[in-house]
């Protein structure tokens, strides 16, 4: 009788796996959010356009490795503008203005620090967040005189993949070995014989 009542912790536990990985096989995923961002004008004759770029890194933490996250971005007017994210190394060759952000490169020069998005998009990016230092860049086509464009952001998280199978297999695992503790095959196989 004690050992059925000590079957209970493991069950509880495989039933809470079950149940994180249920809610990640579901995922979540934030309403989505529109910001006006500024873009960098680029008149007809320049010598490339000069792309801007935020000034602080967004730092993503080593224990976001086990979450699969995604941030779809899109942009209102494609034809005259794009958006991208870059690694934050690209602040070491383009460093931004303090103040307005503005870069000496061309997109030219930022493209070999893309990770998402560019001047080659859409209009739309999805970027998978990795642990890492990024920033976000944009700028305007030329002779299109756009400064600033409507952008909607959303994001969806699960969890990682592998993160999913071991919370299946560590589930599966404590749920047989709770089954096994409370009604024992070997004890259960021995009455059936002696019932024969």
């Amino acid at each position: 009788m004690m050992v059925r009542i000590l079957s209970i912790l493991p069950m509880l536990v495989g039933l809470l796996c079950a149940l994180i990985l249920v809610l990640s096989l579901i995922g979540y995923q934030t309403p989505a959010t529109g910001n006006q961002v500024p873009i960098v004008p680029c008149s007809d004759g320049d010598a490339g356009c000069n792309v801007g770029m935020t000034t602080e890194d967004m730092k993503v933490p080593r224990a976001f490795g086990l979450l699969e996250i995604t941030l779809d971005v899109e942009w209102k007017e494609p034809d005259r503008g794009w958006l991208g994210v870059v690694d934050s190394s690209a602040a070491e060759e383009c460093p931004p203005d303090g103040s307005s952000g503005l870069t000496m490169c061309t997109e030219e020069e930022i493209g070999e620090f893309l990770v998402a998005g560019g001047p080659q998009n859409d209009g739309s990016m999805s970027f998978r967040v990795k642990p890492g230092s990024y920033r976000f860049v944009t700028a305007g086509y030329e002779g299109a005189g756009l400064d600033s464009q409507m952008v909607e952001m959303t994001s969806s998280i699960h969890l990682e993949n592998f993160v999913e199978i071991i919370l299946a297999g560590t589930s599966g695992l404590l749920l047989l070995g709770a089954g096994e503790m409370a009604f024992p095959i070997g004890g259960l196989m021995k009455r059936i014989q002696g019932k024969k």
